[in-house]
């Protein structure tokens, strides 16, 4: 399992280093899925912005896990979600890291 998960890791790696130069962590390749669910394109956000939209990533990746269902978007254009179901406690660190790698594999149907 693990293996299949370093692997198909690779493949969303350089899937984007193709498509951006660069490889690109986790917490930056979730920014990116929030920029395409936001739709708004690129602009010079916010700190507090940039954090909302690693956020709208996280939701957007997490929704086929059941842990997130969209419920629409606001007057601004912004999504927002409905938590459905809590993560367990236990899914900290590289559990935690595991699963959004998972979710972005996912996402990227790899």
């Amino acid at each position: 399992m693990k293996n299949d998960l370093e692997e198909k890791w690779n493949s969303v790696q350089k899937m984007v280093f193709k498509r951006f130069g660069e490889k690109l962590d986790e917490q930056t390749i979730l920014f990116i899925i929030g920029l395409q669910e936001l739709g708004k394109g690129e602009a010079d956000y916010k700190k507090e912005e940039k954090l909302d939209i690693i956020h709208i990533g996280v939701c957007t990746a997490l929704i086929p896990f059941g842990y997130y269902q969209s419920i629409g978007k606001d007057d601004d254009g912004w999504p927002h979600f409905k938590n459905i179901k809590k993560l367990p406690n236990e899914i900290q660190g590289e559990a935690q890291e595991s699963l959004l790698k998972q979710a972005i594999i996912k996402h990227f149907n790899f």
